[in-house]
């Protein structure tokens, strides 16, 4: 089946924006097989109509006008909710200039099998954007399912075939070119000890760098969700995205 016909229903029956289309459309070019996950997702309660970006309506407040710059993979992209995460709630209901660079499947580390790494993209596509006000890194959950070396912190020789090599690499040269808030975000609680042991590293990165982290991994509010709310163990629903993601997002951003 063609992608377009395939999209046709999804965008019927769960309303979908034009932005998510494009998305879906962009990631199917590249992952065809993906049509057979987006067909089980789209039947998710928690990925209804009534969670559509369509739905929400925009609310004038501090985040309004305010460019903040994404940089992720897949519980960015919104994998699970059909190309509508967080990021495009924040853009309709907050009004935030929102940048939203994130590919499935990607790692922080600079070795994956795609070549789209979070460090080529940052220096291929994301370097050279004009001064944003919020730079925000998901702590990518690829980079422990796939078992990638963590490292360790460096005074100056940002090793990125590591995880904490890429993102005191990241940190740094974002810090250099824009020397605005940075936000590291994590996901929340799933079964991985090299995924804690990011956590607590991105803890140490913040102490060091100066830069802030919001932890969803040790929030209770994020522990053993319903499953209106999550996919599975990583990727939020569109409800999990708009009724828990969207508040804490909005009240972190804003204290930043």
């Amino acid at each position: 089946m063609s992608n377009e016909t395939f999209l046709i229903p999804i965008v019927q029956n769960n309303d979908l924006s034009d932005i998510a289309l494009a998305e879906l459309r962009q990631d199917l070019d590249a992952h065809p097989l993906n049509q057979r996950l987006y067909e089980d997702i789209a039947y998710l309660p928690g990925n209804s109509r009534k969670y559509s970006l369509n739905q929400v309506e925009f609310t004038m407040g501090p985040l309004f006008k305010k460019k903040i710059l994404f940089l992720g993979s897949s519980v960015t992209f919104g994998f699970g909710s059909l190309g509508e995460s967080f990021v495009d709630y924040l853009w309709k209901k907050d009004g935030v200039l929102a940048i939203k660079n994130a590919e499935n499947g990607t790692t922080l580390v600079d070795q994956d099998i795609k070549g789209e790494s979070y460090v080529k993209r940052f220096n291929e596509e994301l370097k050279q954007k004009d001064h944003p006000d919020i730079f925000v890194l998901q702590l990518s959950t690829n980079d422990a399912t796939l078992g990638n070396k963590l490292g360790k912190i460096s005074n100056d020789n940002y090793d990125t075939q590591t995880i904490i090599g890429a993102l005191e690499y990241i940190i740094s040269k974002a810090k250099q070119n824009w020397d605005c808030p940075i936000l590291i975000y994590t996901n929340p609680n799933f079964d991985n000890l090299l995924y804690a042991q990011m956590v607590q590293a991105a803890h140490e990165l913040a102490k060091k760098w100066g830069v802030e982290v919001l932890d969803l991994f040790n929030d209770p509010n994020f522990k053993d969700q319903d499953k209106l709310y999550m996919v599975d163990e990583i990727h939020p629903t569109r409800a999990g995205y708009e009724l828990k993601w969207l508040p804490i997002f909005e009240k972190k951003l804003i204290e930043m």
